[in-house]
């Protein structure tokens, strides 16, 4: 075996032994207020989706956080739409990035998924 085929073998057996950390997380928990009625979206791939806004208070500042909400699931689709204004719930979910072509180009914007959705 030459040097080079040497050298070639160990960079590919270390690609290969070497394996992510096991502490990537994208969990979210969230309370705060519904800041409006949900609405229900039918995309153009025919998928449903259900958004709406939370309003968070910022505890150290005065002030609020307002997030973008989705509700993919029918169970979380079926609780999205119940929500009332100013109602207090809690989230679990992940934080997503969406992408879409938009007619000045391609667009995107970050929210949440909600997995599950609890009124306190």
């Amino acid at each position: 075996m030459s040097s080079s085929t040497r050298q070639t073998s160990k960079k590919v057996k270390d690609k290969i032994q070497y394996e992510e950390p096991d502490y990537s997380l994208n969990d979210v928990m969230l309370r705060g207020r519904v800041s409006d009625i949900a609405v229900e979206k039918i995309l153009p791939s025919g998928d449903k989706v259900v958004e709406f806004r939370l309003i968070i208070s910022r505890i150290e500042l005065s002030g609020v956080d307002t997030l973008d909400i989705a509700a993919w699931s029918a169970k979380s689709r079926r609780s999205a739409l119940s929500l009332k204004p100013d109602e207090w719930i809690e989230i679990s979910g992940s934080i997503h990035r969406r992408f879409w072509k938009a007619p000045t180009g391609l667009a995107s914007r970050w929210q949440v998924e909600a997995a599950e959705i609890s009124r306190i």
